[in-house]
């Protein structure tokens, strides 16, 4: 039949569709009858239920699905004999004016927009790269001793260094009077290594072993103990030991106690740069990917639909609640979460899949099976046991779809700098890592 499609506004559209009535009648019959077969009811034998009584009692709620879906079968033979692409589900209405034997409906709804992107060739990107150098893995081999380090105790009149593991006892007041967590017996810590602010680190760094000091405290204005943020109390510590760290020597027996299969300070060293070049290429596809989505953004001219950036709204939202009930937020199900938050995210969300749809369609940038299994076996190559990793993902669809979106991505990002004037910049590797 042919298919009149009206356009209302930008990306909205409507159909008009036609359902004889004697179609849904009989569908609605067939329903029922193969109900009464199996429905049980007060007073009948299962299956000995008369039509009548179970028509009376389920022929509206039966002839209500028989509708949507009739309607909706409609609706997609319609869509697809005018080769529409619908965006959103449609709104549909009864409609007057029906001949007899018919039925009319509306059915409003949004199609996907053309996607129109400019010449990437104009495109200006900056492509970040970054080198592992010897420094870098000297720091890694340093983090690697620190965590297999072992302690022993300090003469008696030795002062506390950074390094050292003292245990001590200490009492805060504010304003004379105890506060919650502000009091501890035999509390351990590093000296040097931030895991006490600074100020408490300062007072006990030279101590010595059963010595007691009073000093002063500023809690920061951020502090997450709200209680005490932007307070000021007096502390008093006892140090009742201090204990030296002792860090491994690199050598063969500390290679093979990482696991290094010949033993070497070579080997391990290589299997250290191996592991860091691994995290570095995909910290660099991150930033890289970033710089590219937004040129893409910035070169694309499409409209939005409004149903596509409303299901993204309700997403972020849903996201949301579940963040705060994680973080054990009380109401979280019910706390007001104002759309208005999200609108700008769900938009670029939304224009960013549109573009980078096209983009995938128009330059055949589909992941390849290989692609994704070579992703899995580098992902999977950093554990211990990467056969069972890769069983891991392989045996669950929605990892592997996870997987297949990443190398998509990465194929968008390979095209469009070849496309693009690229400038490179190098970054330094700690930047690169988040410890600049």
């Amino acid at each position: 039949m042919a298919v009149t499609v009206e356009t209302l506004e930008k990306l909205e559209r409507k159909m008009t569709l036609s359902l004889p009535v004697n179609v849904i009648q009989s569908e609605v019959e067939t329903r029922l009858k193969r109900m009464a077969r199996q429905v049980k009811m007060d007073g009948f034998r299962p299956g000995k239920v008369p039509f009548n009584v179970v028509a009376q009692r389920y022929g509206y709620s039966v002839h209500y699905e028989v509708m949507n879906d009739k309607v909706g079968e409609a609706f997609a033979a319609a869509a697809n004999e005018a080769q529409i692409r619908v965006a959103g589900t449609p709104r549909i209405s009864e409609k007057d004016g029906a001949a007899e034997g018919e039925m009319l409906f509306d059915a409003v709804f949004e199609v996907y927009p053309d996607v129109k992107i400019e010449d990437l060739g104009t495109a200006e990107i900056e492509r970040f790269t970054a080198e592992v150098s010897d420094a870098a893995i000297d720091k890694t081999l340093d983090i690697l001793r620190k965590q297999r380090r072992t302690f022993a105790q300090r003469a008696m009149d030795a002062a506390a260094q950074d390094g050292d593991r003292v245990t001590i006892d200490f009492e805060g007041k504010i304003d004379g009077e105890p506060f919650a967590g502000g009091k501890a017996t035999a509390f351990q810590f590093l000296v040097g290594e931030g895991q006490m602010l600074k100020e408490f680190e300062d007072a006990v760094r030279g101590m010595k072993n059963g010595e007691s000091k009073t000093f002063p405290l500023s809690f920061p204005a951020d502090y997450h103990g709200k209680d005490v943020a932007g307070k000021v109390a007096d502390f008093l510590v006892t140090v009742n030991k201090i204990e030296a760290a002792h860090l491994p020597e690199v050598n063969e027996a500390f290679a093979k106690s990482l696991g290094i299969a010949e033993g070497t300070v070579e080997g391990l060293r290589a299997d250290i740069r191996k592991n860091l070049e691994r995290e570095v290429k995909f910290r660099l596809q991150a930033r890289n990917k970033q710089a590219v989505m937004d040129a893409l953004v910035a070169k694309a001219e499409l409209d939005l639909p409004k149903s596509s950036v409303q299901a993204e709204l309700e997403r972020l939202v849903q996201g949301a609640r579940a963040d705060l009930k994680q973080r054990g937020i009380k109401d979280a199900d019910t706390a007001p979460i104002p759309e208005e938050m999200f609108t700008a995210q769900a938009e670029r969300r939304v224009r960013l899949g549109l573009v980078v749809a096209e983009l995938v369609r128009a330059n055949n940038l589909h992941a390849k099976p290989e692609q994704i299994k070579s992703h899995i076996e580098e992902l999977a190559s950093s554990y211990e046991k990467p056969a069972d990793v890769v069983r891991w993902y392989t045996s669950d669809d929605r990892r592997m779809s996870e997987v297949e979106a990443i190398v998509i991505e990465n194929n968008v990002t390979e095209f469009v700098l070849g496309a693009a004037k690229v400038v490179d910049k190098a970054i330094d590797f700690e930047e690169l890592m988040g410890q600049g």
